[in-house]
């Protein structure tokens, strides 16, 4: 928690519900940082009446923090030491009575805050400031998460699960100036000014910086390696600074998933590696142990593979590791949505008929509504609304391309009641008064969108971690990386012609061709129709008293129903995954009071 340099902010510190808080106290000698951490996860540099705080992935040394922090007379001047805190953290500055307090570009690092007693205080749990304003859950919150999901993007997806606690915007931090508090913008996204073959090198540059320094103090580093072009990508950076790497892959049940032969091809040019492939016997299938939550924080939409993660987070801490790298944030940054076609359009209409063409040749989509809906973009307002008008309507076509302001249509689940889908409806409602483009262009804006929509589920993952003293670490969210790839146009890497060029060409040198030249990507489909079908019962069980049914926002006979029929895809199993995390969160909490218990354990700091 980050407490303002004031005698009532000095007063909250007797309210933090840590079981064994450690203070770090403002140039004052007042509270500023309270929480439970370990030194490399909060790491503090003085000069004179100045503290500077990084929580978090930051491969600044010690000294180099420090330097920093001399470099600081007034708390404006942050805005030169972000730029050379290279990695994926919290920032936090104390400079003579004066706070700033920011998360990270992507919003993994994400800041929460409320008033407690009438001072303004933020943290990076939402819980830790539930407990401490009594808050309940945030119904209409609620609702929309059971109804839609993982289809619901940013920024309704990371309103807090309780009533009463704000968010803020990854590009604004706080700032406390004496008793007054307000928000500024510290981050806009970059323009778009530099061409494929100078973004590649920018690219490559970003990346190369940030794994540079990323192995732990203490113990190993680990890598997944799937075989796909970006977990690969991070192996073979990673190895050239760290011969004792170990990697880490699941064996597939699918016989047409390719992976095990891409990352065999890795595995044996990284020879001076360890690597564990746990096989499909050995691993727990997906949707196994469903009544498991896995943070009373948030709901959690990626339910499926849970206790998978788990297990292989085990095996990684009893092999020494303590950092493991995920490749998470790649297929967003590098396979730009369609919507880069308006822009195109706009700017060089002939090459944009050539993509469109393209794109509807390989995934049949229908020419006529194509143009049709690249002549009338609409408002990022409108599409809000629109999705609560059609809230319980029929899923659209599947082969309609994505080319709005959103990432897909926002559909209910079929199981919600007449209740749960107006609460929901109101919450996409009050989404589109507040709806503002995350850029000026449409297609940076859907990158940034579909980053912030995924991160906000990422940083629930990594509690899967932490329980076994491991930090999940995506170098691909890093700041720098999403700067860098940002600064190149999308129709520049976008396309289906090629699979991720941006990646592919900022790695030439580095992963081996026969990987980067890779067009397909791994396919787990039997691994979901083979968990559903044997965790069916227990997921049954799990909603045989279920508390959402008892809040009336899921209907249970139309679940069970909907659950025994064959299905046509994998819409029903993620809409389940959904409503798992959220049943699971809400069995967290204090039942009727909706409380969060405070002085249960401990409640970490965010990984």
């Amino acid at each position: 928690m980050v407490l303002p340099d004031t005698a009532d902010g000095a007063e909250i510190r007797a309210l933090v519900p840590f079981a064994h808080a450690r203070v770090i106290a403002h140039a004052s000698g007042r509270p500023w940082l309270v929480g439970e951490w370990s030194h490399e996860q909060v790491r503090v540099a003085e000069a004179g009446p100045v503290r500077l705080a990084v929580l978090g992935t930051c491969p600044v040394t010690d000294d180099g923090l420090a330097r920093i922090a001399a470099r600081i007379s007034r708390l404006s001047e942050v805005d030169r030491a972000v730029p050379a805190l290279l990695g994926s953290c919290h920032i936090v500055a104390s400079v003579d009575g004066h706070v700033r307090f920011q998360g990270s570009a992507s919003g993994l690092r994400r800041v929460f805050h409320a008033r407690v007693n009438g001072v303004r205080v933020a943290a990076d749990r939402s819980d830790v400031l539930a407990a401490m304003t009594g808050a309940g859950v945030d119904e209409e919150t609620l609702a929309l998460h059971v109804a839609c999901g993982l289809q619901v993007p940013f920024p309704a997806n990371a309103r807090s699960a309780w009533s009463g606690i704000s968010t803020l915007a990854p590009e604004n931090c706080l700032l406390w100036d004496g008793d007054r508090d307000r928000e500024a913008v510290w981050w806009r996204p970059p323009e778009p000014d530099r061409s494929l073959r100078d973004g590649t090198a920018g690219v490559r540059e970003a990346l190369t910086a940030v794994l540079d320094r990323r192995a732990p103090h203490d113990g190993r580093l680990s890598a997944d390696l799937s075989g796909g072009l970006d977990s690969t990508s991070l192996c073979f950076l990673a190895a050239r600074h760290t011969p004792e790497l170990l990697t880490f892959r699941w064996g597939e049940a699918d016989a047409g998933n390719d992976d095990a032969v891409y990352a065999g091809q890795a595995s044996r040019l990284l020879d001076r590696a360890e690597h564990l492939v746990v096989p499909q016997h050995e691993l727990p299938d997906i949707f196994a142990d469903p009544a498991l939550a896995v943070s009373a924080e948030e709901p959690l939409s990626l339910t499926r593979a849970t206790a998978r993660i788990r297990r292989g987070a085990r095996l990684l801490a009893d092999r020494g590791s303590r950092r493991h790298l995920a490749g998470h944030g790649g297929d967003e940054l590098f396979s730009p949505m369609p919507s880069y076609l308006h822009q195109l359009m706009r700017r060089h209409p002939v090459t944009a008929l050539k993509h469109v063409r393209a794109h509807c040749a390989l995934k049949r989509w229908p020419l006529k509504a194509t143009l049709a809906e690249l002549a009338q973009p609409g408002s990022l307002p409108a599409w809000w609304r629109e999705q609560a008008g059609l809230l319980t309507a029929p899923r659209p076509p599947l082969r309609r391309p994505a080319l709005g302001w959103g990432l897909g249509p926002v559909r209910a689940a079929p199981w919600m009641t007449p209740e749960g889908v107006e609460l929901a409806r109101e919450a996409l409602r009050r989404a589109a008064e507040r709806a503002r483009p995350l850029a000026e262009d449409l297609a940076t804006h859907t990158m940034v969108l579909m980053i912030r929509s995924n991160t906000a589920s990422y940083r629930l993952l990594a509690r899967l971690y932490a329980e076994s003293g491991v930090e999940l670490d995506m170098p691909y969210l890093d700041d720098a990386v999403l700067d860098a790839v940002l600064r190149v146009p999308a129709h520049e890497h976008a396309g289906p012609w090629r699979y991720k060029p941006l990646l592919a060409d900022a790695m030439q040198g580095i992963v081996p061709d026969g990987i980067r030249a890779r067009s397909t990507k791994g396919e787990f489909g039997e691994d979901i129709r083979r968990g559903l079908r044997r965790n069916l019962p227990a997921i049954l069980d799990l909603f045989a008293d279920s508390e959402l049914a008892a809040r009336g926002l899921i209907d249970t006979d139309a679940l069970r129903l909907r659950l025994g029929r064959p299905q046509a895809d994998n819409t029903t199993a993620q809409a389940l995954e959904s409503l798992l995390g959220c049943e699971t969160w809400l069995r967290t909490t204090s039942g009727p009071g909706t409380t969060p218990r405070p002085g249960t354990g401990t409640v970490p700091s965010e990984v």
